[in-house]
């Protein structure tokens, strides 16, 4: 029974902000509970949404001060020279708009943290495909699938959880992957440049200066992930849209054009790009911040510090040299408590969702009902199975809820056939492709806020391609014989 009303959860809470019917903030809070009651222990509801805080507040805190700690920089122009050189390889040509999207989400996502490379990737693509009119959904998609890829770094999550939980070394694991993820991220180059041709073709391709000639497109208000806007104040901008307290808007399929964005009922006003004379540029404090970010990002590769107290203290640190005087502090503060208070909420809003899934025994009753269904002449091949398996289980659960609960099983039942752990860890990273666009994933919920665009219309376009790329790194683990 519990079986399936876990299946039926995820479900319908799908269903319901896929067709809009429901915001995710309160899906995640309103589903789980009628669950709860429903299966008997609306007693301990409290209980469970306790614990999941507790388990999901490391990842809330990382979030608010990684977001105030990347607002600032993008703030100071610490990425303007990213921005500036992406315009220049990008030249109004949709086609390279969205293959240097992919590019760059990749490159940043080196990091190994999805909030950070999604902050970075939104705040300089975005003003290309609002000026162009071209799908957000794209840019989500493509963002958010290539970042995936990158996850597997040893440092990024995963890895190191499969190796912990089968007490393995990272790098056995890892390293001999590298063939494989390469054709996945090839595979989202391909991506990239097929659904720029697409948005090439139904838009044109202009010169920068068309570009900046077109008359911004009319907008509408919807309700949705929040009202996150951009990661700057009005300030920042030559047009204050990015600071408006909306809703997010809907990026709809690629066929549709940019999608909507928060507005105010008087008029539209387009987010155009970062300004270049912009108040809150500091030029000469451009190496110090480039040095403190590269300091911050070697510190959470190397594990000295955790995540979030890392963030806390960059984020003090960049707040205190930059803005040296209180106003200007409480200014950058408020500048991007919007994206603050939305991402945080939603966090916490899916610790209720993690906690009566966890709590209930939920998702303990699904793995086993999944691992069960296995048929035993698949033993011999639990590698496949798990790569297969990881796909969807990744993107219903949390990565510890499958790394720490249902992989363990997955590689004692290979062992039982001869297959070793060290496969059936490999196989595990195939479906983290999918997992970044799962509702359970935090730094989604900052990809979708920036973007303006619609969660459900994130996953709709998303999910398609995100499995086949999965699909890519699987099919090229087994050719290379690492699986």
């Amino acid at each position: 029974m519990l079986t399936i009303l876990g299946f039926a959860m995820i479900a319908t809470f799908l269903v319901l902000i896929m067709t809009k019917k429901m915001s995710p903030i309160a899906a995640l809070v309103l589903i789980p509970a009628l669950f709860c009651v429903a299966v008997g222990q609306g007693a301990q509801l409290g209980d469970y949404v306790i614990e999941g805080v507790g388990n999901l507040a490391p990842t809330a805190a990382m979030l608010m001060f990684a977001i105030v700690y990347f607002g600032v920089m993008i703030d100071v122009g610490l990425f303007d020279p990213i921005v500036r050189g992406i315009l220049r390889f990008c030249k109004a040509d949709p086609m390279r708009i969205v293959v240097g999207t992919a590019v760059l989400a990749a490159i940043v996502s080196l990091d190994g943290d999805g909030s950070t490379t999604f902050m970075i990737t939104v705040s300089a693509m975005y003003p290309l495909y609002k000026r162009l009119k071209m799908s957000l959904v794209v840019m989500t998609g493509v963002a958010a699938t290539a970042n995936g890829v990158m996850n597997t770094l040893p440092w990024g999550g995963p890895t190191a959880r499969a190796a912990t939980a089968l007490k393995l070394d990272a790098s056995e694991i890892f390293v001999p992957m590298i063939p494989a993820l390469a054709m996945g991220l090839l595979a989202v180059f391909v991506l990239a440049y097929v659904l720029g041709r697409r948005e090439r073709k139904r838009l044109g391709m202009l010169t920068l200066d068309e570009a900046l000639a077109r008359e911004p497109e009319p907008e509408t208000v919807t309700a949705g992930v929040g009202g996150a806007g951009a990661t700057g104040g009005e300030d920042r901008l030559r047009k204050g849209a990015a600071a408006s307290a909306g809703g997010t808007g809907t990026g709809t399929d690629p066929g549709t054009g940019a999608g909507a964005d928060a507005a105010d009922g008087d008029g539209e006003e387009e987010f155009q790009g970062l300004d270049p004379n912009r108040s809150t540029l500091r030029p000469k404090l451009y190496w110090f911040n480039a040095g403190l970010t590269a300091a911050l990002l070697t510190a959470m590769i190397m594990e000295l510090m955790p995540i979030p107290v890392l963030f806390l203290l960059g984020a003090a640190l960049a707040l205190t040299v930059n803005f040296p005087h209180m106003p200007d502090q409480r200014a950058r503060i408020a500048a991007h408590a919007d994206n603050v208070l939305n991402v945080s909420g939603m966090v916490f809003a899916a610790a209720v969702f993690t906690g009566v899934l966890t709590g209930t025994g939920m998702v303990e009753h699904m793995a086993d009902w999944v691992v069960g269904a296995v048929p035993e002449a698949m033993g011999p091949h639990m590698a496949i199975v798990t790569g297969v398996l990881s796909l969807p289980l990744t993107y219903f659960m949390s990565n510890d809820g499958f790394y720490f609960g249902v992989l363990p099983v997955l590689a004692e039942a290979g062992a039982a056939h001869g297959v070793s752990p060290l496969e059936i860890a490999r196989a595990s990273l195939a479906g983290q492709a999918l997992h970044m666009s799962s509702p359970l994933v935090p730094a989604v919920y900052v990809l979708v806020g920036m973007a303006k665009v619609e969660f459900g219309d994130h996953t709709r376009f998303t999910v398609k391609w995100a499995v086949l790329t999965s699909l890519v790194v699987l099919a090229a683990g087994i050719l290379f014989g690492i699986m």
